[in-house]
């Protein structure tokens, strides 16, 4: 089963998803070290050295995904300075990657349930009842929806917009 593909979609050959914004996500987030950057940010991580070693990877490519993050927005650099020391930066979630948040435990929630040997490491819960949390696809009705009650079609405000951001080059 599939999602249902409607209007001019419904012919996949004819149409060019060249504006996905899965695309667009992927550029963002598309690397293992930037979705465990972010993971580690939700935990509360915020000083380059924890990212690095929570995660395992080298200072450099540290460096490189938090300046990633931090200019796609998902990051912002606070400065610190502890007793004695120099100023320094750290890393807080913007209100860009906290939006992201139920992406990632959807994916650690899969990974829960297809990956790991019957029960998983960690368990989200709402933090003043207890009662375990879950991601699940909604209708703004409140309806669960399964793959095969959504339906995508093209969205005509989007078009509006780029056509609205094109100059006028007619005199």
């Amino acid at each position: 089963m599939s999602v249902v593909m409607e209007g001019a979609l419904a012919d996949l050959g004819a149409w060019k998803s060249d504006h996905c914004s899965l695309v667009k996500a992927l550029e963002v987030v598309g690397t293992r070290s930037a979705l465990l950057i972010l993971r580690e940010a939700y935990f509360g991580t915020t000083r380059f050295s924890g990212f690095a070693s929570r995660i395992g990877i080298t200072d450099r490519a540290a460096a490189q995904q938090l300046r990633h993050l931090t200019e796609a927005g998902l990051l912002a650099k606070r400065p610190y300075r502890e007793d004695g020391g120099r100023t320094r930066d750290e890393y807080v979630l913007t209100d860009m990657g906290r939006d992201l948040f139920p992406v990632i435990v959807a994916l650690m929630q899969w990974g829960d349930k297809y990956l790991q040997d019957g029960t998983a490491p960690l368990h989200y819960v709402d933090h003043e009842t207890g009662v375990p949390v879950h991601v699940e696809l909604r209708s703004k009705t409140g309806d669960v929806l399964e793959l095969e009650q959504v339906g995508v079609r093209k969205n005509p405000a989007w078009r509006a917009g780029k056509q609205a951001q094109q100059p006028n080059t007619a005199s």
